[in-house]
Protein backbone atom coordinates (compact mmCIF):
# COMPACT_ATOMS: atom_id res chain seq x y z
CA UNK A 1 0.00 0.00 0.00
CA UNK A 2 1.25 3.49 -0.83
CA UNK A 3 0.18 6.97 0.19
CA UNK A 4 -0.57 8.74 -3.09
CA UNK A 5 -1.11 12.44 -3.69
CA UNK A 6 -3.20 13.00 -6.83
CA UNK A 7 -2.98 16.56 -8.14
CA UNK A 8 -5.76 16.74 -10.74
CA UNK A 9 -8.54 19.26 -11.39
CA UNK A 10 -10.83 17.08 -13.54
CA UNK A 11 -13.50 15.63 -11.26
CA UNK A 12 -14.12 12.58 -13.44
CA UNK A 13 -10.43 11.71 -13.49
CA UNK A 14 -10.18 12.35 -9.75
CA UNK A 15 -12.97 9.88 -9.05
CA UNK A 16 -11.78 7.26 -11.51
CA UNK A 17 -8.15 7.25 -10.38
CA UNK A 18 -9.06 7.44 -6.68
CA UNK A 19 -11.45 4.49 -6.99
CA UNK A 20 -8.91 2.42 -8.94
CA UNK A 21 -6.16 3.07 -6.40
CA UNK A 22 -8.30 2.52 -3.31
CA UNK A 23 -9.51 -0.80 -4.71
CA UNK A 24 -5.84 -1.83 -4.75
CA UNK A 25 -5.32 -0.80 -1.16
CA UNK A 26 -3.69 2.61 -1.62
CA UNK A 27 -4.41 5.70 0.46
CA UNK A 28 -5.24 8.69 -1.75
CA UNK A 29 -5.26 12.43 -1.09
CA UNK A 30 -6.62 14.68 -3.85
CA UNK A 31 -5.74 18.28 -4.70
CA UNK A 32 -7.51 20.23 -7.45
CA UNK A 33 -4.71 22.79 -7.90
CA UNK A 34 -0.94 22.94 -7.75
CA UNK A 35 -0.96 25.31 -4.78
CA UNK A 36 -3.19 22.95 -2.77
CA UNK A 37 -1.08 20.00 -3.85
CA UNK A 38 2.10 21.59 -2.46
CA UNK A 39 0.37 22.23 0.87
CA UNK A 40 -0.88 18.63 1.10
CA UNK A 41 2.59 17.41 0.18
CA UNK A 42 3.97 18.88 3.40
CA UNK A 43 0.99 17.87 5.51
CA UNK A 44 0.52 14.24 4.43
CA UNK A 45 4.04 13.27 3.22
CA UNK A 46 2.94 10.92 0.40
CA UNK A 47 5.05 8.10 -1.03
CA UNK A 48 4.27 9.12 -4.61
CA UNK A 49 2.73 12.02 -6.54
CA UNK A 50 0.44 11.63 -9.57
CA UNK A 51 0.47 15.00 -11.32
CA UNK A 52 -1.61 16.46 -14.13
CA UNK A 53 0.02 19.08 -16.37
CA UNK A 54 -3.04 21.19 -17.12
CA UNK A 55 -3.97 22.73 -13.77
CA UNK A 56 -5.64 26.03 -12.87
CA UNK A 57 -3.17 28.63 -11.67
CA UNK A 58 0.23 27.04 -11.15
CA UNK A 59 1.00 24.60 -13.97
CA UNK A 60 1.88 20.97 -13.41
CA UNK A 61 5.39 21.61 -14.71
CA UNK A 62 5.94 24.32 -12.12
CA UNK A 63 4.59 22.03 -9.40
CA UNK A 64 7.02 19.32 -10.51
CA UNK A 65 9.94 21.76 -10.40
CA UNK A 66 8.91 23.04 -6.96
CA UNK A 67 8.75 19.50 -5.57
CA UNK A 68 12.16 18.64 -7.03
CA UNK A 69 13.74 21.66 -5.35
CA UNK A 70 13.46 19.98 -1.95
CA UNK A 71 12.13 16.42 -2.32
CA UNK A 72 13.11 13.32 -4.25
CA UNK A 73 9.94 11.26 -3.90
CA UNK A 74 8.62 9.63 -7.11
CA UNK A 75 6.56 11.82 -9.45
CA UNK A 76 4.46 10.39 -12.27
CA UNK A 77 2.89 12.82 -14.71
CA UNK A 78 -0.63 11.74 -15.68
CA UNK A 79 -1.65 13.92 -18.61
CA UNK A 80 -3.92 14.02 -21.65
CA UNK A 81 -1.03 15.62 -23.55
CA UNK A 82 0.73 12.92 -25.52
CA UNK A 83 2.86 15.05 -27.84
CA UNK A 84 6.60 14.47 -27.87
CA UNK A 85 7.43 17.97 -26.68
CA UNK A 86 5.06 17.75 -23.69
CA UNK A 87 6.51 14.41 -22.62
CA UNK A 88 10.11 15.57 -22.96
CA UNK A 89 9.47 18.83 -21.08
CA UNK A 90 7.70 16.92 -18.30
CA UNK A 91 10.54 14.45 -17.91
CA UNK A 92 13.13 17.23 -18.00
CA UNK A 93 11.24 19.00 -15.21
CA UNK A 94 12.04 16.04 -12.97
CA UNK A 95 9.23 13.51 -13.41
CA UNK A 96 10.14 9.84 -13.03
CA UNK A 97 7.53 8.64 -15.50
CA UNK A 98 4.88 9.96 -17.88
CA UNK A 99 1.51 8.31 -18.53
CA UNK A 100 -0.91 9.52 -21.18
CA UNK A 101 -4.58 9.57 -20.12
CA UNK A 102 -6.77 7.66 -20.15
CA UNK A 103 -4.85 4.85 -18.46
CA UNK A 104 -6.29 1.64 -17.06
CA UNK A 105 -5.99 0.83 -13.38
CA UNK A 106 -3.71 -2.10 -14.26
CA UNK A 107 -1.26 0.10 -16.18
CA UNK A 108 -1.29 2.75 -13.47
CA UNK A 109 -0.65 0.15 -10.77
CA UNK A 110 2.21 -1.44 -12.72
CA UNK A 111 3.94 1.88 -13.34
CA UNK A 112 3.49 2.95 -9.72
CA UNK A 113 4.97 -0.31 -8.46
CA UNK A 114 7.93 0.08 -10.79
CA UNK A 115 8.76 3.62 -9.67
CA UNK A 116 8.25 2.79 -5.98
CA UNK A 117 10.63 -0.16 -6.27
CA UNK A 118 13.34 2.29 -7.27
CA UNK A 119 13.29 3.82 -3.79
CA UNK A 120 12.63 0.64 -1.78
CA UNK A 121 15.69 -1.37 -0.69
CA UNK A 122 15.83 -4.89 -2.10
CA UNK A 123 16.33 -7.83 0.32
CA UNK A 124 20.11 -7.70 -0.23
CA UNK A 125 20.20 -4.07 0.88
CA UNK A 126 20.50 -2.49 -2.56
CA UNK A 127 17.76 -1.12 -4.82
CA UNK A 128 16.47 -3.12 -7.75
CA UNK A 129 19.03 -5.20 -9.62
CA UNK A 130 22.15 -3.41 -8.36
CA UNK A 131 24.32 -5.54 -6.04
CA UNK A 132 24.87 -4.38 -2.47
CA UNK A 133 28.34 -3.27 -1.34
CA UNK A 134 29.75 -2.08 1.95
CA UNK A 135 31.13 1.43 1.89
CA UNK A 136 31.40 3.79 -1.03
CA UNK A 137 32.87 3.12 -4.46
CA UNK A 138 34.93 6.06 -5.69
CA UNK A 139 35.30 7.26 -9.25
CA UNK A 140 37.37 10.43 -9.25
CA UNK A 141 35.50 12.82 -6.96
CA UNK A 142 32.25 10.85 -7.32
CA UNK A 143 31.40 8.45 -4.47
CA UNK A 144 28.59 5.87 -4.72
CA UNK A 145 27.46 4.09 -1.56
CA UNK A 146 25.16 1.25 -2.60
CA UNK A 147 24.23 0.24 0.92
CA UNK A 148 23.28 3.67 2.25
CA UNK A 149 22.01 4.78 -1.20
CA UNK A 150 24.10 7.94 -0.99
CA UNK A 151 25.89 9.59 -3.90
CA UNK A 152 28.31 12.44 -3.27
CA UNK A 153 30.58 14.58 -5.40
CA UNK A 154 33.58 16.33 -3.94
CA UNK A 155 32.35 15.40 -0.47
CA UNK A 156 28.90 16.96 -0.98
CA UNK A 157 25.87 14.66 -0.98
CA UNK A 158 23.77 14.90 -4.14
CA UNK A 159 19.97 14.96 -4.19
CA UNK A 160 19.04 12.40 -6.85
CA UNK A 161 15.51 11.55 -7.91
CA UNK A 162 14.62 7.83 -7.70
CA UNK A 163 15.11 7.22 -11.42
CA UNK A 164 18.42 9.10 -11.43
CA UNK A 165 19.72 7.09 -8.49
CA UNK A 166 18.77 3.70 -9.91
CA UNK A 167 20.14 4.59 -13.33
CA UNK A 168 23.49 5.56 -11.82
CA UNK A 169 23.59 2.43 -9.64
CA UNK A 170 22.80 0.18 -12.58
CA UNK A 171 25.31 1.73 -14.98
CA UNK A 172 28.10 1.99 -12.42
CA UNK A 173 27.66 -1.68 -11.43
CA UNK A 174 29.31 -2.64 -14.75
CA UNK A 175 31.81 0.08 -15.77
CA UNK A 176 32.60 0.11 -19.47
CA UNK A 177 29.64 -2.09 -20.43
CA UNK A 178 27.31 -0.57 -23.00
CA UNK A 179 23.57 -0.76 -22.33
CA UNK A 180 20.96 0.00 -24.95
CA UNK A 181 18.12 2.36 -24.16
CA UNK A 182 15.68 -0.54 -24.30
CA UNK A 183 17.76 -2.48 -21.79
CA UNK A 184 17.78 0.52 -19.48
CA UNK A 185 14.02 0.91 -19.82
CA UNK A 186 13.59 -2.72 -18.78
CA UNK A 187 16.12 -2.67 -15.93
CA UNK A 188 15.58 0.79 -14.45
CA UNK A 189 11.98 1.64 -15.37
CA UNK A 190 10.76 -1.98 -15.74
CA UNK A 191 9.00 -1.02 -18.95
CA UNK A 192 9.49 -4.11 -21.09
CA UNK A 193 6.13 -3.31 -22.66
CA UNK A 194 6.79 0.41 -23.11
CA UNK A 195 9.43 1.35 -25.63
CA UNK A 196 9.71 5.12 -25.31
CA UNK A 197 13.42 5.81 -24.84
CA UNK A 198 12.83 9.50 -24.14
CA UNK A 199 12.52 8.48 -20.48
CA UNK A 200 16.14 7.33 -20.60
CA UNK A 201 17.52 10.35 -22.46
CA UNK A 202 15.77 12.85 -20.17
CA UNK A 203 16.98 11.06 -17.05
CA UNK A 204 20.56 10.90 -18.38
CA UNK A 205 20.43 14.65 -19.04
CA UNK A 206 19.29 15.39 -15.47
CA UNK A 207 21.83 13.01 -13.98
CA UNK A 208 24.69 14.51 -15.97
CA UNK A 209 23.74 17.98 -14.75
CA UNK A 210 24.32 16.74 -11.18
CA UNK A 211 27.38 14.50 -11.44
CA UNK A 212 29.43 15.84 -14.36
CA UNK A 213 31.88 18.74 -14.22
CA UNK A 214 30.82 19.57 -17.79
CA UNK A 215 27.56 17.86 -18.86
CA UNK A 216 28.39 18.68 -22.49
CA UNK A 217 31.58 16.60 -22.25
CA UNK A 218 30.53 13.84 -19.82
CA UNK A 219 33.18 11.74 -18.11
CA UNK A 220 30.85 9.39 -16.23
CA UNK A 221 27.71 8.76 -18.30
CA UNK A 222 28.99 8.41 -21.85
CA UNK A 223 26.87 8.16 -24.99
CA UNK A 224 27.50 5.33 -27.45
CA UNK A 225 25.98 6.74 -30.60
CA UNK A 226 23.21 4.72 -32.15
CA UNK A 227 23.02 2.33 -29.21
CA UNK A 228 22.89 3.66 -25.67
CA UNK A 229 25.05 4.55 -22.68
CA UNK A 230 27.94 3.28 -20.57
CA UNK A 231 29.55 4.28 -17.30
CA UNK A 232 33.11 5.46 -17.82
CA UNK A 233 34.85 5.69 -14.43
CA UNK A 234 37.36 8.46 -13.86
CA UNK A 235 40.66 7.77 -12.09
Amino acid sequence: MARVLLIEDDLAVQKGVTLALKRRGHEVEVAASGETGLLLLERHRPDLVLLDLMLPGMSGLEVCRRIRESKQLPIIILSARGDDIDMVVGLEAGADDYIVKPASGEVLEARMKAVLRRVAPAPDGGPGDAPAHTGAERYGDLAVDRTALIVSKGGTELALAPSELKLLLFLSASPGQVHSRQQLLEQVWEHSFYGDDRLVDACVMRLRAKIEDDPRAPAYIQTVRGFGYRFGPVG
